[in-house]
């Protein structure tokens, strides 16, 4: 019997799958929990519809990223903080993901998430820092950030 998941089910199917199991199996334990429903016609065709949708949606997220990737890594795209400095270029504190997002969305009105860049420790010198930024699941953008003395 051919049953389409509504849930995961550990060792069986994921959400939105298309599979068989046998009749006792889906009568007994899937239908009655509402892990899945019966694949009719309908439903079928309901379900690659969704499918298409998904799939239509994943390309204009990747178009989007990719866009954006392109406008961050531009020559002429540099993130510049001010920050107060001591002897041997090194600042008072340090520069975190946090304030580098803030500076990026004041400078060119971009919003990102700070959690998507890959800033291992905080900035604490002068001068430029290259730093990755996660924008899709295949899609890394480094951005250019200069930090310089008030």
């Amino acid at each position: 019997m051919q049953v389409i998941f509504t849930a995961d089910v550990k060792g069986k199917g994921k959400r939105g799958e298309l599979k068989d199991v046998s009749v006792g199996y889906a009568q007994n334990f899937l239908f009655k929990k509402g892990l899945a429903k019966k694949a009719t016609t309908a439903a079928v065709s309901a379900l690659k519809s969704q499918e298409k949708v998904k799939a239509k949606q994943k390309a204009e997220f990747l178009a989007k990223a990719k866009e954006l990737k392109a406008f961050l890594e531009k020559k002429t795209t540099i993130v510049e903080m001010k920050v107060k400095a001591g002897e041997g270029a090194r600042l008072f504190g340090s520069i975190t993901s946090k304030q580098v997002i803030e500076a990026l969305f004041k400078q060119y009105n971009v919003k990102l998430d700070k959690h998507k860049m890959d800033l291992k420790t905080p900035i604490r010198s002068l001068g430029f820092t290259k730093i990755p930024i996660k924008l899709y699941t295949s899609v890394v953008a480094n951005i250019k950030v200069h930090v310089v003395e008030k």
